[in-house]
């Protein structure tokens, strides 16, 4: 019995057997192989459709916008020029709508120049709040002007274009020239020699001459050869050096 089975295993194994256990044996790596690689081509295929559907981005150049054609002036409305009717639809009644005036001066005004009307020492200053001696008339009094001294004979300027109003002798301060300005200024000039050079209603412009350091004034014939100075705004004395300074 033994015997029997021993060579029955030598005839398997030696002949179609042995076949069947190779063929098993292929099989048997091929599907391991298969399942071992499986897994990688898969991942490999995975990448590919994942770098396959990543898009780079595209470097986009800035887009200038026009600039805008239109001022600060084009957002203001611009005022009705003409009275606006309107409809009360409730009472059938019309009423107007006055149209508005501009308040904007769009022409801007001329700066003034204003220059001192003589070089020299102030002698006599401006006092209209306290009391000044006058040695000419021995008594106490304002002084509305400023003194400043100068020989006989110096030119004197017009402090700032305007028109002449009056050429005049004064009783007490003499040959006077006064002229009007804009702002409702008026310069006044004292003192003078007899003849000025300017006549009414002529229009002189700043640092024009206008006549001359001269003794005509008996109010203050004490002093030594002066102009006296002084300045009105809107009829009202005021400080001849707060004009200069303007």
């Amino acid at each position: 019995m033994a015997g029997s089975n021993g060579r029955a295993k030598r005839h398997f194994f030696g002949g179609t057997g042995l076949y069947i256990a190779l063929f098993l044996g292929v099989t048997a790596l091929a599907v391991a192989g298969y399942w071992t690689l499986l897994p990688k081509n898969t991942a490999d295929k995975d990448a590919e459709n994942v770098s396959s559907r990543v898009e780079l981005p595209v470097q986009e150049e800035p887009v200038q916008m026009p600039e805008a054609d239109f001022s600060e002036d084009d957002l203001i409305p611009p005022e009705p020029k003409e009275d606006l009717t309107v409809m009360d639809e409730a009472t059938g009644v019309e009423d107007t709508i006055p149209a508005m005036e501009s308040t904007v001066d769009v022409t801007p005004e001329a700066p003034r120049l204003v220059v001192s009307p003589l070089v020299g020492e102030e002698v006599a200053a401006f006092s209209v709040d306290e009391l000044k001696y006058n040695e000419t008339l021995g008594d106490w009094r304002t002084h509305d002007g400023v003194d400043i001294a100068a020989e006989v004979g110096t030119q004197v300027l017009a402090a700032c274009s305007g028109t002449v109003t009056q050429v005049i002798d004064d009783d007490l301060m003499g040959t006077s020239v006064t002229i009007a300005h804009d702002g409702g200024y008026e310069t006044t000039y004292s003192n003078l020699q007899s003849v000025p050079t300017v006549a009414p209603e002529q229009y002189v412009s700043a640092g024009q001459v206008i006549g001359a350091v001269g003794t005509t004034s008996l109010a203050e014939a004490s002093m030594a050869p002066h102009l006296h100075f002084s300045v009105t705004k809107d009829g009202e004395i005021i400080d001849p050096q707060e004009f200069l300074k303007s």
